[in-house]
């Protein structure tokens, strides 16, 4: 402890005394306080419990109880060890905890059961507090650990108060009957809250450990800060209010709607558990705008409006993002591109605040993709658009049909829309003909107000214009359902009146994802096709055809950000009126503007393309939608080969970035699309395919895509070309992590060969992984000379090795800290650990690599004694791989781990409930392993021994 901090508390702390005044506040009797204060110590407190021993009746268990007092109290002791060290100054500290439990033993010892209740809560509450080795003379104090002792310390001695308040306002055992449950309560309620707080005092006590040799320690300290910025703070003065859609002045009615909102979800009536209600109907019926104008209506209710586009995986991540932006979440650029990070973000943030909140999932019609992000265990509120009825009865409990409007509704929305009087009788009849025609869907009425106002076409020459449209719609026999046919009908109307870049504009926009598209992906991918589309790269034209689908309401556009949206059923109309030979060509068109985002990876062997990746997100969201409306439709490409190869590329990017669901279901639509089974392009389909199993830790199976691939290139390429190393290397992986170790180290020399013959520039990552393969067959020094050979390496120093960007790098940084590891080099494994982790979570942000560097590191602060820090990253681990389908894994080795930890803190039923879990999803991944022995070698086989 620092001399000037030593001196300040000498003075007495300011945070102590408040500690002091709330005691006293719970106490509320201060005629008893100077008796508190005058036993100093543990043994004053053992001299006196003799005293009260022969008060006690003759029964035997509480005398036994009695006698056994100073070992149930061993850790209060401590505590109170540490108090006394350093905040010694002022006596009252330490005086106010024996003195308490003086008196808290003799009003309870009129009673035999109440005093060994009574005991027994002493020593459990002993057994909470944080553990501290006595002899920390040169134990490093500061502000946070001051702050996090006094938390401690004010919950127990206030604790104590509200037990003397208690037995001295109940000094009977008759009178206390009906009072101790709620007594109970409190205590447990105590105990959950010290629990919490130890853990806070013993992470605060590593960090200050850690602060005194800051160098070795620098990322991990980084991380650890990173951890506590993510949590709570001042969280009543927050107002966050993201909403990413315009509030519709168009907007009529609903008030039956809204009012069940009000009532289900009113942030002034708290239920003490999460408040949820969906809105479900069919599409176009106004869902979405209700949503809308009940989170208008009640902005100043609610201290955070947080809206998510919940139709699909990356949407949600995207909205996700934007919200743990909107909230401060998150600090840097970097930060904010992860999906997951900014997942877990929010769902702690939703979990820990104490101000009411409104989280919005709008079109959440898979209901399947909430499961992960749905906020089970806050207090808060959450409203659901979705077709899906069965939204009602889970995840929400309750919900409101959404119907489109009876006639007279309808008609007075019609009027309304388009300023006639709605008092007029003529006005009236013919809305109402008009909304039964429409069958009184509000997207209809709203699309049809905007046509007559715009057209100031007289309501009664209305329906005669539609019903020919309408006949134009039947006799194409689309096989439309009778609300889809309407809506047809409807956007037939104003269809037909779109000039020709409009209508070739418009043509392309239905094969994008609807909410948010960006304009440069129109002008960057649209240099890709011919003539017939340059108005798309030239602003102005682009310009003109978007102000002409603006004008007829079948698009919206953001001014701020330039980025268009189109409703799904405008996206339906416009595809039906397209002929089969049209949906080809404008899906093609698009195949070939999203091409622009990705590189090529399967002409040469290129290894990570990270470079890309900022173009590849643009594109991401477009083509899962384009793959989606394809099967939707039943669109055939007209070039299957540039499709198959938009899917191979896109699948490259997600594999890169670890989305590894969608990379497969990408991939695998990739080798149905290829007709050419004998291609490059299908060959490295085939090789992904196999990596995909292989970081999914299934390294048999993967072995059978990469022989494929193997095979496949020999026969376009011959044997000795870079390729063929490059499925060499993935066949070699396989069989490390098979532990068939001569297999993999004569496949490894092989493509190692090939490399240096054809000088390729990729012969570091054969030098890297065949060092791995040597470190598992338990010789690190020969790991260590084999991983120096890398070009790529040998003049880094571990900043440059950061700057570079290249998450390939990242997996020789965590091969060379396994290697200092077994050299038994334990700092340099941590400083090489620690910045591996913090590169990984830089750049891939909160995925499976991740995880595993976080097992990595936490494993490594345990070998150090910062038992706290290692716990504090393995919650942090089980919080990531939960989110993660690919994380189960991750997730046994982490509750093993943490397991051992909490057993080692003495705290059984934490460990009991790890293990319980470890072993439970241990026994899904691996049937087979159920009678395996509890041990870490046997959860470290759920994990690959190498992700690179």
């Amino acid at each position: 402890m620092s001399e000037r901090y030593s001196k300040r508390n000498r003075t007495g702390s300011p945070l102590w005394h408040k500690a002091l005044e709330r005691y006293r506040e719970e106490l509320e009797e201060d005629d008893i306080y100077q008796d508190v204060i005058e036993v100093e110590s543990l043994e004053d407190l053992l001299n006196h419990a003799k005293t009260i021993e022969s008060l006690l009746p003759q029964e035997r268990t509480a005398l036994n109880s009695m006698n056994r007092l100073g070992p149930k109290l061993k850790f209060v002791d401590d505590f109170s060890a540490i108090i006394a060290l350093y905040f010694g100054a002022d006596a009252k500290l330490t005086a106010l905890v024996w003195g308490s439990i003086r008196l808290m033993l003799t009003l309870a010892s009129s009673a035999g059961d109440t005093l060994r209740d009574i005991l027994d809560m002493l020593e459990e509450l002993s057994l909470t507090l944080p553990r501290f080795k006595t002899y920390e003379n040169t134990f490093p104090m500061d502000r946070a650990l001051e702050t996090a002792l006094l938390d401690v310390y004010t919950e127990v001695i206030c604790f104590y108060a509200r037990a003397i308040h208690f037995f001295r306002t109940h000094p009977h055992v008759l009178l206390r009957r009906g009072a101790w449950e709620e007594f109970r309560a409190d205590f447990g309620r105590t105990v959950r809250r010290i629990k919490r707080m130890a853990s806070s005092v013993e992470g605060e006590a590593d960090l200050a450990r850690m602060r005194i040799d800051e160098v070795k320690y620098k990322e991990v300290l980084e991380l650890m800060e990173g951890f506590k910025k993510s949590q709570i703070h001042d969280d009543e003065a927050i107002k966050c209010h993201h909403i990413p859609f315009q509030l519709n002045p168009r907007f009529w009615g609903r008030e039956q709607a809204l009012q069940a909102i009000k009532e289900a979800l009113n942030p002034e009536e708290s239920f003490g558990s999460l408040k949820a209600f969906a809105l479900y109907g069919m599409g176009g019926v106004g869902k979405t705008q209700i949503a809308l104008q009940y989170a208008n209506r009640n902005r100043e209710q609610y201290n955070a409006i947080l809206w998510v586009v919940a139709d699909n995986t990356i949407s949600m991540g995207q909205s996700f993002r934007d919200i743990a932006r909107s909230l401060g979440l998150v600090s840097s650029d970097e930060e904010i591109k992860d999906a997951v990070a900014a997942i877990l973000k929010v769902k702690n943030w939703l979990t820990e605040a104490r101000c009411p909140w409104l989280l919005i999932f709008d079109n959440a019609d898979d209901l399947e993709v909430l499961r992960l992000v749905w906020p089970g265990n806050a207090h808060g509120s959450v409203l659901l658009t979705t077709r899906d009825f069965s939204a009602t009865h889970s995840p929400a409990p309750a919900g409101f049909h959404v119907e489109p409007f009876d006639d007279a509704t309808g008609s007075e929305v019609l009027l309304h829309l388009v300023g006639l009087d709605t008092k007029l009788p003529l006005n009236q009849e013919n809305a109402r003909a008009i909304t039964h025609a429409l069958g009184g869907l509000p997207l209809a009425l709203n699309q049809i107000g905007g046509f007559i106002s715009q057209r100031k076409f007289p309501l009664q020459d209305f329906l005669p214009l539609y019903e020919r449209h309408s006949a134009k719609i039947d006799s194409k026999k689309t096989g439309l359902s009778d609300y889809e046919h309407t809506l047809s009908t409807v956007w037939e109307m104003s269809l037909s009146k779109l000039s020709s870049d409009p209508r070739k504009l418009l043509n392309v926009l239905v094969f994008f994802e609807p909410d948010a598209i960006n304009e440069s992906v129109l002008t960057e991918g649209s240099k890709l096709l011919d003539e017939e589309f340059e108005f798309l790269h030239d602003e102005m034209d682009l310009g003109d055809a978007e102000e002409a689908l603006l004008r007829a309401a079948l698009i919206d556009k953001r001014i701020e950000d330039a980025v268009l949206s189109i409703h799904r059923l405008v996206q339906a109309a416009a595809i039906h009126k397209l002929t089969e030979g049209d949906q080809s060509k404008y899906f093609d068109a698009v195949v070939r503007m999203l091409s622009w985002g990705f590189p090529d990876t399967w002409s040469e062997d290129i290894g990570h393309q990270f470079q890309a990746w900022t173009k590849c997100e643009k594109c991401l969201p477009h083509v899962d939608y384009l793959v989606k409306q394809a099967k939707r439709y039943k669109i055939r490409s007209q070039n299957v080969q540039l499709y198959g190869e938009l899917l191979l590329r896109c699948s490259w990017y997600l594999y890169e970035r670890e989305w590894y669901d969608v990379a497969r279901n990408l991939v695998d639509v990739a080798l149905e699309t290829f007709q050419d089974k004998t291609t490059l392009a299908f060959a490295s389909a085939t090789d992904l395919s196999g990596l995909i199993d292989l970081d999914m830790n299934n390294p048999e199976i993967a072995l059978i895509p990469f022989n494929t691939a193997l095979k496949i290139r020999e026969n376009v390429l011959g044997p000795d070309d870079p390729l063929i190393a490059s499925s060499l290397n993935s066949i070699a992986l396989a069989y490390t992590e098979m532990a068939e170790m001569d297999k993999a180290y004569a496949v490894h020399q092989k493509a190692i060969d090939i490399r240096l013959r054809t000088q390729s520039d990729r012969i570091g990552n054969s030098y890297s992984n065949m060092s791995s393969l040597l470190l598992r067959m338990g010789k690190p020094n020969e790991a260590e000379e084999m991983l120096k050979k890398c070009p790529s390496l040998k003049d880094f120093t571990d900043e440059t090795f950061l700057q570079t960007g290249n998450p390939r790098f990242s997996g020789d940084m965590v091969l060379l800290s396994r290697i200092r590891l077994r050299q038994g080099c334990l700092d340099d494994a941590m400083r090489l650990a620690s910045k591996a982790l913090t590169f990984r979570q830089k750049l891939l942000g909160n995925r499976l690599k991740t995880c595993d560097s976080l097992y990595d590191v936490a494993d490594l602060l345990h070998r150090q004694g910062k038992v706290a820090s290692a716990v504090e990253l393995l919650t942090q681990l089980v919080a990531i791989s939960e989110t993660l389908n690919e994380g189960e894994g991750q997730l046994a080795r982490a509750n093993y781990k943490l397991a051992i930890l909490y057993d080692q803190k003495g705290m059984g039923p934490e460990s009991e409930s790890c293990k319980a879990r470890a072993l439970k999803v241990r026994e899904k991944l691996r049937p087979e392993a159920k009678d395996a022995p509890y041990e870490e070698k046997e959860f470290m086989k759920l994990c690959l021994w190498m992700l690179w």
